[in-house]
């Protein structure tokens, strides 16, 4: 089956559901000229099929880095032909360190909205080890006070989504006692109970619905 033929039937399919708010084209592709090509034909075709949702991407970004300071620069070619840009954040998590992240900044070529289509750290829900330590509940929270701090920073940001809802199985994760083959970024235990991360986002989104607008509100 092409690729082609997969996407129409996706769009067919799920066309009709209130909660497919945007048509995601691809997922941190290499930068490639032929990936180029391939994600605008499947632009194209999905507006051909849906023209009345936006398309995004998890896009590439890149660090520069002057001193101390980091930006992470959205240059991706593909951003060119997409309604809304997207990236996957996990400075802090992957790379850098679990600390304050006000030297990094963002900016984009394109003049277009931005979505953090995942951003996160894991936790064994009710794990019992010092707060410092990954894998903790309280690291992960921390880590995520200091993204939705950065978040405040991004004047293009129009929406965030934290990965995951709920931890999920994943064999490729069979690290003994923490992982036992579940990916551990859900905000919530694969029992449902509620790890301190979704306490965090609660109180962010109850920031913003007070608040009327998208910003991570500050004292």
């Amino acid at each position: 089956m092409s690729t082609r033929s997969q996407l129409s039937e996706i769009i067919h399919r799920d066309k009709n559901r209130e909660a497919v708010i945007l048509w995601a084209m691809s997922n941190e592709t290499p930068l490639t000229d032929a990936r180029v090509h391939f994600l605008q034909e499947m632009i194209r075709t999905t507006r051909e099929l849906d023209p009345f949702r936006l398309t995004t991407a998890a896009l590439q970004s890149r660090w520069i880095e002057d001193g101390e300071s980091i930006t992470f620069m959205i240059d991706d070619p593909i951003g060119e032909y997409l309604d809304v840009l997207g990236i996957n954040q996990y400075y802090g998590w992957y790379g850098g360190e679990n600390a304050p992240m006000d030297h990094l900044t963002w900016a984009t070529i394109y003049d277009k909205p931005l979505i953090m289509n995942e951003f996160g750290a894991g936790a064994k829900q009710g794990w019992n080890v010092p707060d410092e330590q990954r894998w903790s509940e309280a690291f992960p929270a921390e880590f995520y006070r200091h993204t939705l701090d950065m978040f405040d920073n991004i004047e293009f940001l129009s929406g965030t989504v934290p990965w995951i809802l709920m931890d999920f199985r994943s064999p490729c994760r069979p690290l003994p006692v923490v992982k036992d083959d579940f990916n551990r970024k859900g905000l919530l235990s694969e029992t449902g109970i509620k790890k301190k991360t979704f306490y965090v986002m609660q109180e962010y989104y109850r920031r913003i619905e007070e608040s009327g607008h998208g910003s991570h509100i500050k004292e």
